[in-house]
């Protein structure tokens, strides 16, 4: 029982956690290079309504995927064209651009589909298949850890093992490229990429556009993992959690995704703890409230944000608009 119980609380980490890295992902591209992004979670919200309106309508998964990358390198894009070639505020912009998906996603889910603002679920075809079943089936045959391992690593839809290999590659890209050290210089000493006669805007651009894929990737797979449909504000502040979760990483992928892997830790812990029943020596006994049990995830993003965003050192020029000096 215990080989089972561990097995599938590992696996449930591993498939919460998901939207948090590559919403975690997205913005360490954008923060290394120097643009600030509060609006992981509009564009979580966004790349999900759209992944359920164009599923939904056509019944095709990567047309559902397409418009998903589109809508969320669209928002990135304005964010670009607001806060790196007007200079605009750039906390301001992440803001509206989340309060604006939260409305927006809304009032066309009620025009489109009139029921409440969510959509139809998406046909089955569309939707994530699992990996690895046939593979998983052969490991839990292995004698005492087999059946927990088959739970814990097989089984998954694709954007689980594809957001663990995307750490890798951002890892790899920021520091062992040209284009990643470009970026990051471009968010510790702007002047100093410009003076190198290379385009401080172009990276920003570049890291934003790459930040739109991995917030697409994030918000669809809401849709085609988790619910099978649309429902108004289903980001439920996980791109709050991505944004703690880089900070508690040091803007560092692999610190992030371990930060990543505590909230779905918890939120995994949570789903099981629901309908225990206390001791009595601990409050009198009886079953876990299960407002305190949701809440875990979020408490934990409190304390990680107060406890280590005066410690974590920020990229230099983070929220600064660089001007070109004539």
């Amino acid at each position: 029982m215990d080989e089972v119980l561990i097995g599938t609380v590992v696996g449930s980490t591993l498939r919460v956690s998901v939207p948090l890295i590559l919403c975690a992902l997205a913005g360490v591209l954008s923060e290394r290079s120097g643009v600030i992004d509060l609006g992981l979670e509009g564009k979580m919200l966004m790349t999900a309504f759209a992944t359920a309106s164009v599923g939904v309508a056509t019944g095709s998964l990567p047309l559902a995927l397409a418009a998903a990358v589109a809508v969320g390198v669209a928002l990135s894009m304005l964010h670009g064209y607001a806060c790196v070639s007007h200079r605009g505020d750039q906390v301001v912009l992440g803001m509206a651009i989340t309060m604006t998906a939260a409305g927006l996603t809304v009032v066309l889910g009620i025009a489109w589909f009139a029921q409440g603002g969510q959509t139809p679920p998406v046909p089955d075809g569309v939707r994530l298949s699992r990996w690895f079943v046939g593979a998983g089936e052969w490991v839990a045959q292995v004698p005492l850890v087999g059946r927990a391992l088959a739970l814990a690593f097989f089984g998954h839809n694709v954007l689980v093992y594809l957001s663990l290999a995307l750490v890798g590659v951002v890892w790899w890209l920021l520091g062992g490229t040209r284009f990643g050290l470009r970026l990051m210089a471009a968010g510790e000493n702007p002047a100093m990429v410009d003076a190198a006669g290379v385009s401080v805007k172009r990276l920003r651009y570049q890291a934003l556009a790459l930040n739109g894929v991995l917030s697409a990737l994030a918000g669809a797979y809401l849709v085609l993992a988790q619910n099978p449909s649309f429902i108004p504000n289903m980001a439920a502040g996980r791109g709050y959690m991505a944004l703690a979760a880089l900070i508690f990483g040091k803007w560092r992928p692999l610190g992030a995704l371990w930060a990543c892997l505590l909230f779905g830790f918890l939120d995994a812990v949570s789903i099981r703890l629901q309908g225990v029943d206390l001791p009595p020596a601990f409050f009198g006994g009886g079953p876990v409230p299960v407002q305190a049990i949701q809440a875990l995830p979020y408490i934990l993003t409190v304390v990680l944000l107060a406890g280590f965003i005066g410690h974590a050192v920020a990229p230099a020029a983070l929220g600064r608009p660089y001007v070109k000096e004539r």
